[in-house]
Parts: C-alpha cells; structure tokens; sequence
C-alpha cells in the first residue's frame, strides 16, 4: 500500500517554507474572527470592535502560548536559548493562548466600558472551531498524538487512508489524538450554536463558562492518551491538572452568577 505521507511543507515562497501548519492555524482565526465579528453586530457592538479587539489579542496570545510551553519545558530551553522563538515547528500551548486571550479581553473590554462576560460569550464558539481546526495542523507537523495502536485499529474507526498513514510515525502506529479533540471541538461548537439561540436558555457569561466546560472535560480525556504532554512533577500532566481546575470553577462559576450575581439573559440586546 502506498504511503501517503504529508510534508509538512506547503510551499516555498522567496526561498522562504510555508508551512501548513501555519496555513491552518491562520484559516482558523479568519474564521473565529468572521464568526465573532457577526454575531457582534447582532448583540450592538460597532464594527471595529472585534478587528481591534483581535489585533491585541491574537499576537498577545501567541506570545503566550509560547511562553507556556516554553515555561513547562524550561529544562530544554534553558539549553538551547536560541530556539525559544522559532515556532514554525509547533510549541504552541493552547492552554497559554487561551489564558493570555482571557487577560487581554479583561483589559479590552474594561477600556471601552463593555461587559467582559458578554465579549466572552461572542467570542467563545469562534475559539472552539478555531481550535478544531487547528488540530489538524498538528496533524500536518506529525504531532500530538498518542500512543502505540495498529492499523487495523485505525481502520476500525473507518478513517481514510490519508489519516492512518499519517499516523505511522517513527515506524509505529499512534492514536490519533489530535483527530478526537478536533471532533470533541467540533461538538462542542455546534451545540453553542445551536443552544445560545435558544430563547432565555443562557444567561450573561454562560456560553462562555459552557465552553469552559466542554472544552476542558473532553482535553483532560485526550491528554492523558497523548505521548508529548507536559508535566508538572512526577506523572502529573500539566494540561490535565488545568483542565480539571477550569471545569470544577466554571461550574462554581456558572452557580454563584445564577445565585448572586444575577447576570442578564444573553439574548437581551444591549453590551453596555
């Protein structure tokens, strides 16, 4: 059977390599932007909001995406200094990303009066397809999978060949772990979707802790099958220990506004 690996390569321009992996990860934010930016209009925020809103955050959570990573590989790094800014070949922590994003949505939003929990829930169903489709960009560097399986496992799942070939890296079969968060992803942005239409079903804030939720239950699940996790101490894996904390506070979070704070329903207009 032929061997269909991807290079990881998409093109060369002036002598310079594009790879896909970064192909990908900018189709993604196109779309998270395209995707916050209408339903932006539909909630009463001027045009540009968005646009400036993501000219901060998107280098911003780059930044720190990487500084994550290189945080929790600092054993590494310390070694070879001069590789701590070349992220062509991946070492971007989504976890990092999102945290820097959520810290420069806090600032943004307070610097022109709007409420930070409404941006959020704009934003947050453009977050999660951008991160499916990020995945697959993994999938063309040959990276967060799992661990050893068979083809015929593979098979099973009845993936096209494209995938299982792909996924026989160094000589072995691996689970394909980026392709089960990606679909996990995917889920979870078609029900925010579809739910935060419904009529008084979510309240300030809500849609947003609800992909808190969904994100972090299904990312806990597949990291623990990942060969390439980052670790705390001992078998303690980083983006485990993180996702059980943000589901358990978004949770408590998601109670104490319905029981204290008393938020607005999401599908009243207005964002002041």
């Amino acid at each position: 059977m032929l061997f269909a690996q991807i290079n990881p390569v998409a093109f060369k321009l002036f002598g310079l390599e594009i790879r896909w992996y970064a192909l990908i990860i900018v189709s993604g934010i196109v779309i998270a932007g395209w995707l916050a930016t209408r339903e932006s209009k539909k909630m009463g925020y001027k045009d540009d909001d968005i646009v400036d809103f993501m000219l901060w955050a998107l280098p911003l959570s780059i930044v720190g995406a990487r500084l994550y990573y290189v945080l929790f590989e600092w054993s590494y790094y310390s070694q070879h200094p001069s590789e701590i800014l070349n992220i062509r070949n991946g070492g971007l922590a989504i976890y990092g990303g999102l945290i820097t994003g959520a810290l420069v949505t806090y600032f943004f939003t307070r610097s022109r009066y709007y409420s930070m929990w409404k941006f959020l829930d704009i934003a947050t169903p453009g977050v999660i397809i951008a991160q499916a489709i990020g995945r697959w960009g993994n999938f063309t560097n040959h990276e967060a999978f799992g661990g050893d399986t068979t083809r015929r496992f593979l098979e099973s799942l009845h993936l096209p060949n494209v995938i299982i070939d792909n996924m026989k890296i160094e000589g072995i079969y691996r689970q394909p772990t980026f392709l089960y968060e990606s679909v996990w992803n995917v889920i979870g942005f078609i029900l925010l979707m579809v739910l935060r239409r419904k009529k008084d079903l979510f309240r300030q804030g809500e849609v947003a802790l609800s992909y808190v939720m969904w994100y972090s239950f299904g990312r806990f699940f597949v990291e623990g099958m990942r060969t390439d996790s980052l670790y705390l101490f001992g078998n303690i894996r980083v983006s485990q220990a993180l996702s059980a904390l943000l589901f358990v506070g978004a949770i408590i979070m998601m109670i104490y506004r319905r029981k204290v704070v008393k938020p607005s329903l999401y599908n009243i207009r207005g964002v002041r």
